[in-house]
């Protein structure tokens, strides 16, 4: 196995933050969980929402992508790092999937996806300089808010787009294993008042990804 340095590192995740920035990050290879589900016609209105929540979802995922990252850059123990930078990699079919939805709708990313992840990027860093079992506790929350928020937009997404329902609902399933991962890797229970400061900052960026 190569051992990288800190610079190495550095480098790696300067190039991981360009490439998830500007669109073209290294996937899994995994295939378009839509590909085979024709599209339907939505209205105008509808249209509008799907790509608001889709934008959304593309810019949680810029944000896991950068907390992997700057959770991996601070691991101390080389297989949770692993596991950190095999679950990024999935985020990033994550992104890939999200960004090619909202072009088939015709609509953009967030604008404000480099804010969402020079932000994400330093709490996954604090949280990994807290140590492996914070670092762990904070993805598994993380990824349980995400699951439930995966819950809310299938429920708001018309009964007949199927092609987005088959991409969210495979991103449950990734979100959910990520955090059963980090659970079965040693994650510490985080406390009540973290996880409401989590999911508060969570609004925030639903609210303003939604529109911008």
């Amino acid at each position: 196995m190569r051992h990288y340095t800190a610079f190495d590192r550095l480098l790696i995740g300067a190039d991981i933050a360009l490439r998830t920035l500007a669109g073209k990050p290294l996937a899994s290879g995994r295939p378009y969980p839509a590909q085979n589900i024709d599209d339907t016609e939505l209205d105008a209105s509808q249209r509008r929402h799907v790509a608001g929540l889709m934008r959304v979802d593309h810019a949680g995922e810029v944000s896991a992508q950068a907390l992997y990252q700057g959770q991996a850059l601070t691991a101390r123990d080389e297989t949770v790092r692993a596991k950190l930078e095999q679950s990024a990699i999935e985020e990033n079919d994550h992104l890939l999937w999200t960004e090619h939805r909202l072009h088939e709708l015709g609509d953009r990313t967030s604008v404000l996806n480099p804010l969402w992840y020079a932000g994400s990027f330093a709490i996954g860093a604090f949280a990994g300089a807290l140590g492996d079992k914070w670092s762990l506790g904070f993805l598994a929350e993380t990824e349980h808010q995400v699951v439930r928020h995966l819950d809310e937009h299938l429920q708001q997404l018309p009964a007949e787009d199927r092609r987005s329902r088959a991409i969210l609902e495979q991103m449950k399933v990734d979100e959910a294993h990520h955090a059963t991962t980090a659970i079965d890797h040693g994650a510490a229970a985080l406390p009540l008042p973290v996880k409401k400061l989590m999911s508060a900052m969570s609004k925030v960026m639903t609210r303003s990804a939604y529109y911008l």
